[in-house]
């Protein structure tokens, strides 16, 4: 039996690669990998992964192949999330990788997702009893869960990802306050069914995972001197130090944006729409705390898979 084992999550903006061993008693992460693949760029609002996104996508995947390889690992897991199932040649591109990689990429539905994320995060973070709403902004889609450490009262994908949102309404740098007012009333509309979730269920914590939560508490970390825990499940983050680098990504083009401490070229260009998420989030219901999980949809495929 394979004790080994590799997840891929081939995420709109960002790939990425968790490689893990069975010791026993559990899986135990061993490595990972991160590439910007941005299979989104240029085609997610016209429903396609442009020939250019498809080039970044086997690049990565073959870095993340060779890996794999060297790890001697047979057991490949690996995850279409929105860009995928959104785009009309997302399963062709699904058979091209094959061909090419070896790897078999399973095109998952959003409720799938919002399941892998939830059950990543439990493995994070103690939820306990209270109501916490996760929120994981990805490039293509954002899945909103609502629960505790039991149960799941609610969950839903919402197809408004940041580099949907980027090419839709950051068309200045930096933003301009009425493409952030054009945003917040598409945001108006789109989250409805989420908002009237909230008002039910008045979740008590704001859950972000990975992505552009990772890079607001790395920020954080680098404003008051926090070190940085390498491969820490949960990450520091304030709503306070929340506010301050919201208000930083307002007044800075993509240059000023990549001089703030814990900035990464990978999260540059989403940011601002993602935090501008985030702050909408904020405006309408009040959350006593903030936490940021750096598991999610990986660590929960990992959590689902049959002891070895």
């Amino acid at each position: 039996m394979d004790k080994k084992v590799a997840v891929i999550d081939l995420g709109t903006n960002t790939f990425h690669l968790l490689l893990a061993e069975w010791d026993g008693r559990r899986y135990r992460i061993i490595g990972r990998k991160s590439v910007a693949a941005k299979i989104g760029v240029g085609g997610i609002t016209r429903g396609i992964i442009t020939e250019e996104g498809i080039s970044r996508a086997l690049e990565a995947l073959k870095i993340f192949k060779a890996i794999i390889d060297e790890e001697s690992i047979r057991r490949v897991l690996a995850f279409g999330t929105s860009a995928f199932r959104n785009a009309q040649n997302g399963k062709a591109v699904a058979a091209q990788v094959l061909q090419q990689t070896g790897i078999e990429v399973n095109i998952i539905s959003g409720d799938q997702e919002a399941d892998y994320i939830y059950k990543g995060i439990r493995e994070a973070i103690p939820l306990g009893e209270q109501t916490s709403l996760i929120v994981d902004i990805g490039g293509g889609s954002v899945e909103f869960i609502i629960g505790n450490s039991h149960e799941v009262f609610w969950k839903h994908s919402f197809e408004i990802g940041g580099q949907r949102l980027l090419e839709r309404f950051h068309q200045h740098d930096p933003i301009p306050r009425e493409e952030v007012k054009k945003l917040n009333d598409y945001l108006s509309d789109a989250l409805k069914p989420l908002l009237e979730q909230i008002g039910k269920w008045k979740p008590s914590v704001l859950i972000g995972s990975s992505g552009t939560f990772d890079t607001l508490s790395d920020i954080h970390c680098a404003r008051y001197g926090i070190p940085l825990q390498q491969d820490a499940p949960e990450t520091p983050l304030t709503f306070q130090s929340f506010y301050e680098t919201f208000d930083l990504l307002l007044v800075k083009d993509r240059a000023g944006r990549l001089l703030i401490p814990g900035m990464i070229e990978m999260r540059v260009d989403m940011i601002v729409v993602a935090c501008c998420l985030i702050k909408f989030l904020l405006d309408r219901h009040t959350f006593d705390s903030i936490r940021v999980s750096s598991y999610s949809l990986k660590e929960g495929v990992l959590s689902s898979l049959p002891h070895p």
